[in-house]
């Protein structure tokens, strides 16, 4: 028997409980986090110009320079808070 593993002794035999490092909440705020980090990611794309002749300034918008980088860090925050808390048991 692992250390994660406990058993319970009940009238049909013994039966194995895992016991995991994080609880229900911490995989749905993790889960939460890598979707917000995916956001943020898919707002840095696009805004290339298909001409390399041509300068595009799309690469300069606010979208890019300010709210992409805002959510990111959200997602991070988001993860770090779902790492570090404990489990209710």
């Amino acid at each position: 028997m692992t250390k994660n593993e406990k058993t319970t002794d009940t009238s049909s035999g013994k039966k194995k409980i895992f016991d995991f490092a994080f609880g229900r909440e911490n995989y749905i705020l993790m889960i939460a986090g890598i979707v917000v980090l995916a956001i943020g990611y898919m707002l840095l794309t696009g805004g290339g110009s298909d001409d390399p002749d041509v300068f595009s300034y799309e690469l300069f918008n606010a979208r890019r320079l300010v709210v992409a980088p805002i959510v990111i860090l959200g997602g991070f925050v988001i993860e770090i808070f779902a790492i570090m808390i404990k489990p209710k048991k």
